[in-house]
């Protein structure tokens, strides 16, 4: 009967969280620089080459890829001949590993979780807690895989309930391009069959967890119906054009895994999510002997990359800046901002249609006239650091305080990430603004270009909080321009018939 030590199992928990928000698993560094290497559209290239960028930057200063670092979700797979030395639950010991984890001083992580999901929406404070599932399986030992999920691509997960009869594949072509690319991709597809639909997306979930090797199962071809089918996706999801972003391109998609399960004769279940860019995930054994250990790749696992500018990069200074100055703003163009901006995402925006509701003034110092806000949640600065990691958040749950925010406040521009929805793009157009996409995947890259940060208001809200920060350089791709084309729109049609042209 293997004993395993109470301590042993909450350190392994907590330092593997540690390490994947810091370090890519390399098979996906591998597959991003293939991708970054054969990308064909310059914008889509720029973005995986800026998370590449990003994903040796954390490695070398061991802070988190994505300021988004995740709801942690954990399968624990205990053998029938393991016990454990304490009276604590598996969910109380993955739950105290994860408090400590993102509670670490040295590399506090973003505390995302909310208690009371239809009510208060309450900060949890420690990232607790945690989703686990656990199985008794043949053994004397203990196996966990452990993941921390994104808000942005959670968000994505789509799940139906198929006629036996019906094509996947079908319904995931038509599916993928309605998730938009607040998934961050190119990522990885899970996709669960079978079983009930509960059971479908535990095994989409799971799937996630495995290496990337597309690339071998296609140098060897496929031994089975399943490997036929996960091929097929992998070829249709790039086929659409969506690439990197969102922005159109080859690669949407780096891999795809397939997990399936006996259902019910009349049913057919399918569920899918997907694994956003910062693909955090890690497996590990205990036997007894100790606590896990988690070995940091050499750097040299990275490939190098120096961004190419051009002549085309437009730099930007923002104070001041007109609607007269942005007019001449293309999307697909890259610019280099620099100056003041104001943040704010779901919980400050709602707060400043509750004053606008009210008839009351903004807090001090809070003035959008003129000016741009980003739609980040940044991570606690440590050191001598201005911010943490501050990559975008997802700007289509934006949508709705856009018309209010642009005509009511007289905001100039909006920096996020992915598309945004018709009637804001119609309200972007109607006021003479724009919105800039920042890289999804490329928080700390992104932070290294702010260079002062302040508190302005809303200051309970932690990562909410209304910002103001000074930036230099900061980089930034035309998402929506002024006249309201859209690049996630026209990117994404222009590259599925380039691709289509291309297989001819």
């Amino acid at each position: 009967m293997t004993i395993i030590k109470k301590a042993d199992f909450i350190d392994s928990i907590a330092d593997s969280l540690q390490y994947i928000s810091c370090y890519h698993p390399l098979d996906f560094v591998d597959a991003m620089y293939a991708a970054y290497q054969k990308e064909a559209n310059p914008a889509a290239k720029d973005a995986i080459g800026q998370i590449l960028i990003n994903s040796r930057m954390c490695a070398i200063g061991r802070r988190p890829v994505c300021q988004d670092t995740g709801i942690v979700t954990a399968f624990v797979k205990i053998g029938m001949n393991c016990r454990f030395d304490t009276e604590m639950t598996i969910q109380e010991m993955v739950d105290e590993g994860v408090r400590r984890a993102y509670c670490d001083p040295v590399n506090p992580l973003r505390k995302s979780v909310v208690v009371g999901p239809a009510t208060e929406r309450r900060n949890s404070r420690d990232n607790t807690p945690a989703i686990v599932y656990t199985e008794l399986v043949a053994g004397n030992g203990c196996e966990v895989l452990i993941a921390a999920k994104g808000g942005g691509s959670e968000n994505k997960s789509k799940s139906v309930m198929l006629n036996p009869s019906d094509s996947i594949v079908e319904w995931i072509k038509k599916t993928v391009p309605t998730m938009g690319a607040g998934w961050c991709p190119p990522g990885i597809l899970g996709i669960g069959i079978g079983g009930t639909v509960d059971k479908a997306m535990v095994l989409a979930k799971e799937s996630l967890m495995e290496p990337v090797d597309i690339h071998e199962l296609i140098a060897r071809g496929p031994a089975n119906k399943l490997e036929e089918l996960r091929l097929e996706i992998f070829q249709a999801v790039n086929d659409l054009g969506i690439g990197a972003q969102g922005l159109g391109g080859l690669t949407t998609v780096v891999d795809v895994k397939v997990r399936d399960y006996p259902t019910h004769a009349a049913s057919l279940p399918v569920a899918m999510i997907p694994n956003c860019a910062a693909a955090r995930h890690i497996h590990f054994h205990l036997d007894g002997s100790g606590p896990a250990v988690f070995t940091p790749p050499d750097i040299s696992a990275w490939p190098e990359i120096t961004l190419e500018g051009g002549s085309e990069v437009r730099r930007v200074q923002l104070d001041g800046l007109t609607k007269a100055d942005i007019a001449g703003w293309k999307t697909g163009e890259t610019l280099l901002l620099s100056g003041r901006i104001l943040t704010g995402r779901d919980a400050a925006h709602r707060r400043i249609q509750q004053l606008y509701a009210e008839g009351k003034p903004l807090p001090e110092g809070v003035d959008f006239n003129g000016r741009f806000i980003y739609y980040v949640g940044p991570v606690d600065p440590v050191g001598d650091e201005v911010v943490g990691p501050a990559g975008p958040t997802t700007s289509t749950r934006m949508d709705k305080y856009t018309p209010m925010m642009l005509e009511q406040f007289g905001l100039l521009g909006m920096i996020g990430k992915a598309e945004r929805g018709d009637a804001a793009i119609a309200s972007i157009k109607q006021h003479g603004a724009v919105y800039l996409m920042a890289v999804g995947g490329a928080a700390y890259l992104v932070s290294k270009a702010i260079k002062k940060s302040r508190t302005v208001a809303f200051a309970d809200l932690g990562m909410e909080a209304i910002y103001e920060f000074e930036v230099e350089d900061m980089p930034v791709t035309v998402a929506v321009d002024c006249r309201g084309e859209s690049v996630h729109k026209t990117g994404p049609a222009f590259w599925c018939q380039e691709i289509e042209r291309l297989k001819k």
